[in-house]
């Protein structure tokens, strides 16, 4: 969230104080208000408990990207299972 982002609640929020000593560090390194750095990980913390993406979104650039082998290996697969059982029980 950008910090010229107006905020139109405020929250009262304790904090021990090596926690606070934390945030204020990385807020310096990074030259961010105490506030926006605790936006932003109130954020990621959001984002990764709650995704806002589908999963159709999250994978999309992944489907459809393996190419090769048999294309009708779907098809058919109890047969082939059975077959498949078979020869190896020949086998011992």
């Amino acid at each position: 969230m950008p910090s010229d982002t107006f905020m139109a609640s405020p929250l009262t929020l304790r904090l021990d104080e090596k926690t606070r000593q934390r945030i204020a560090r990385l807020a310096r390194g990074k030259r961010l208000s105490t506030s926006e750095v605790i936006r932003q990980a109130i954020a990621a913390w959001a984002d990764r408990e709650e995704p806002v993406t589908s999963p159709y979104d999250a994978m999309k650039d992944l489907i459809g990207v393996v190419r090769g082998g048999n294309p009708k290996r779907s098809e058919q697969t109890s047969r082939s299972f059975t077959v498949l059982l078979k020869r190896r029980w020949r086998r011992r």
